[in-house]
């Protein structure tokens, strides 16, 4: 029903003329002079004309009711998730769909994996020991507020006009949310486990990774999840940045020619990878963590 209801609404707005249909799509121009077939004009504005070629005597302009040019009906959407795929470039040098899809694809995988890299093992840290958590959490909560895309032209400046740069914008973006995340998780753990630990005699590196890391890493799957779906949501900026690429430059080069039933088929492209991709991480979770079913489904 969640998705049924956005669709049944984008439906009736589409299909139902009088419900919302501001605009009039042009059959016959009549005696209007700037009016063409297939044109899209305001309604108060095809009255008007029609009003004025009624009272010079003029043919009459035909039309029916339409929506703006930026709002496909949903069967068009469908046609253009089928032909993206299907229909070569116009130009030589121009990415297919799929091959526009993967380099973002790519994007992320390596924005994503350098951030957890060294974002989880940190964040671990500065939930574990007091000392490494005023060490670093004061400037990663200050950090955290800064737009990731204001690194743009810096990153750029370094590390060159292609790739580099977005893996870069992707690991900002996610890198400061991330130790934060995680650190509040590494609190989470059941002290009495700690305090059981350290009667036993374990060490520092014994309670790391003997008890902190076991006991967290299914809440930490979980993290890991959803600080994946933000990644996400700065591939659109991030491949903005020096030469545009991806499945960015695929959706900017459709709204230029205002192919907007392309562009919303790439928004619902990268819902439904991001989408597909959960829902199996979820399911490998199930397989991997089967004593923590709360945790990895949440």
């Amino acid at each position: 029903m969640s998705f049924l209801l956005p669709l049944l609404v984008w439906s009736l707005v589409s299909y139902v003329p009088f419900i919302w249909h501001p605009q009039m799509e042009i059959s016959e121009a009549g005696g209007v002079s700037y009016f063409r077939e297939g044109m899209l004009v305001d309604r108060k504005v095809f009255d008007r004309e029609a009003q004025a070629m009624a009272a010079e005597g003029k043919p009459m302009p035909q039309g029916q009711r339409a929506n703006p040019i930026y709002l496909p009906a949903p069967h068009e959407v469908a046609l253009a998730l089928y032909t993206a795929f299907t229909t070569e470039p116009k130009r030589r040098n121009e990415p297919w769909l799929h091959e526009s899809l993967w380099h973002s694809i790519q994007v992320i995988f390596w924005g994503f994996l350098l951030s957890s890299l060294f974002g989880v093992p940190l964040g671990i840290l500065a939930g574990t020991f007091d000392l490494m958590s005023r060490l670093s959490e004061p400037f990663i909560e200050f950090f955290r507020y800064l737009p990731a895309p204001a690194f743009g032209a810096l990153a750029v400046a370094i590390l060159g006009i292609h790739d580099g740069p977005k893996i870069a914008i992707i690991f900002i973006g996610t890198f400061f949310q991330q130790v934060l995340i995680v650190a509040n998780t590494t609190r989470k753990l059941d002290p009495s486990l700690l305090e059981a630990a350290l009667t036993l005699g374990a060490r520092r590196m014994q309670l790391l990774f003997r008890v902190v890391v076991p006991g967290i890493i299914p809440h930490l799957y979980r993290d890991l999840r959803i600080l994946l779906g933000w990644a996400w949501t700065y591939l659109i900026v991030a491949e903005l940045i020096g030469t545009s690429s991806g499945i960015t430059w695929f959706i900017t080069q459709q709204a230029r020619y205002k192919n907007f039933d392309n562009v919303y088929a790439a928004i619902i492209i990268i819902g439904i990878i991001g989408l597909a991709t959960d829902l199996l991480l979820a399911w490998l979770g199930r397989r991997i963590f089967p004593w923590e079913r709360g945790a990895v489904n949440a």
